[in-house]
């Protein structure tokens, strides 16, 4: 069995991956700013993470997993200048802050489950944790790597000369995200708590500080979270490519300096951007351009689980470009899959062992996640599988066994009672593999058929059915 390796975005390298206590890991994973609805482009992080720790798991090992949920802090520009996002998101829909991070935390819950994604061990609201968060801005300012501004508390990335290796820019470099602002020392520095402005209306989110009435920044949000839940050094953090730069970034800054740990977290693995349009998915799309999200799947005939499938047709750190016909694809895919299972599980399962073969694809299998959580080469085995000459029920049970391990649930629903145009596009699809003489296919499915009662007749002029 071959080590685990994974991708340290922190060195550029795949390394072999050593949790910190034997037997155990923490992950941490970079969760949603709750002022709208999560797109298809912002799942794939959590799909990610939900191999990861399965995966983990799967090696043996314990895992605590949290998942923050930002509902405060988080500004519509990374320079720490412009409005909060759930505070804006509030005053457009007339309601309270509070319950629109509610209602969006709500709905992205549910679509996580859709995906068949697993509940972390721990949701950590930023709102929940604001006393932690007061106590590490007050650990960096007793070292001396903090200033007071006229709008509040920042941190001075000239006082970390480690700052900016994970993103590999020093902090007096330009950033293409991070402008000037007049009250910076530089454009790097980064804002651990903003003061409320006196001359607007009073913010729903804000609490006293030694600073003054304010709320947090973004980035010493999850800094605090992490560090309440999993300690002060973690094994794991993961997040979406875009974090390098910025939110990671300072995320490590502010921890190392505050905890006085190096490094705060031994691995830093990032997903790769979701593409549509050949741009990247992103909730700041005018509305006439707004991302799909989950429920768009729908009308292309895609559901959540052949989402998932296609996630894993290219590697987690591959950009992925998103386009009906793949979507499609993937869903194809997958209910082939299913239909090759459904065809398995009739009738008892032989009592023999499986094939060496069988064995050895298992162990293919598995090779293929402990090599930086390699979907695609694991999908590929997974086909191996299906079309071995094996006996159906065993490699049924092998296909179940696997997929569920990785989050895909290939034990077909039952089809619709009387649905007639569904029969007949089963049996065209079994037509279909047929002429292509995809025999394995086209005995799935016919025993697919039979199991919901639906009995196929060949005969030269054609198939015909009936219900049994």
């Amino acid at each position: 069995m071959t080590d685990l390796r994974l991708y340290n975005t922190l060195s550029r390298t795949i390394e072999p991956f050593r949790p910190r206590s034997p037997g155990r890991t923490s992950v941490y994973s970079c969760g949603p700013t709750v002022y709208s609805r999560q797109h298809l482009g912002n799942m794939r992080p959590y799909v990610l993470a939900d191999l990861l720790t399965r995966v983990l798991r799967l090696q043996g090992l314990e895992v605590k997993h949290v998942i923050n949920v930002t509902d405060v802090g988080h500004l519509t520009d990374d320079a720490d200048e412009g409005e909060d996002k759930l505070e804006l998101a509030a005053e457009r829909s007339g309601s309270s802050a509070f319950e629109v991070a509610r209602v969006w935390t709500q709905l992205f819950k549910r679509d996580l489950s859709l995906l068949g994604v697993r509940e972390p061990d721990v949701w950590a609201h930023a709102t929940d944790h604001i006393p932690e968060q007061l106590e590490m801005i007050g650990q960096l300012e007793q070292r001396g790597l903090t200033y007071r501004a006229a709008d509040g508390v920042y941190f001075d990335t000239s006082r970390d000369p480690g700052y900016g290796a994970l993103s590999r820019l020093k902090a007096s470099a330009p950033h293409t995200r991070v402008g000037a602002s007049s009250v910076k020392r530089s454009p790097a520095d980064f804002a651990l708590w903003k003061l409320s402005p006196s001359h607007s209306p009073k913010r729903q989110l804000e609490w006293p500080s030694p600073w003054g009435v304010g709320f947090p920044g973004w980035h010493i949000e999850c800094s605090a979270m992490a560090t309440k839940h999993l300690g002060p050094q973690i094994d794991i953090h993961t997040g979406g490519i875009d974090h390098v730069a910025v939110h990671h970034t300072n995320e490590i800054a502010q921890s190392e300096n505050a905890l006085g740990v190096r490094p705060w977290v031994q691995v830093w693995m990032h997903g790769a951007w979701l593409l549509f349009d050949g741009e990247k998915l992103s909730k700041s799309r005018s509305e006439e351009r707004r991302p799909p999200n989950l429920d768009d799947l729908s009308p292309l005939g895609v559901t959540p689980a052949g989402f998932r499938y296609y996630l894993y047709t290219a590697h987690y750190r591959s950009p992925l470009h998103l386009s009906g016909e793949a979507l499609r694809g993937a869903e194809a895919a997958l209910k082939r899959l299913r239909a090759v299972v459904r065809a398995g599980t009739i009738g008892e399962a032989p009592a023999a062992a499986p094939s060496a073969r069988l064995t050895a694809l298992r162990d293919a299998f598995h090779d293929a996640l402990r090599d930086d959580l390699d979907a695609p080469r694991a999908l590929s085995v997974l086909w191996e599988i299906a079309e071995q000459p094996a006996p159906l029920p065993l490699r049924a049970r092998l296909l179940r066994e696997l997929g569920e391990s990785i989050g895909l649930n290939l034990a077909p629903a039952a089809l619709p009672p009387n649905d007639d145009a569904l029969v007949e596009s089963l049996v065209a699809r079994r037509n279909a593999a047929r002429v292509a003489r995809d025999f394995a296919l086209s005995d799935a499915l016919r025993a697919e058929l039979l199991a919901q009662g639906v009995v196929i007749e060949d005969s030269p002029a054609g198939s015909t059915w009936r219900r049994a």
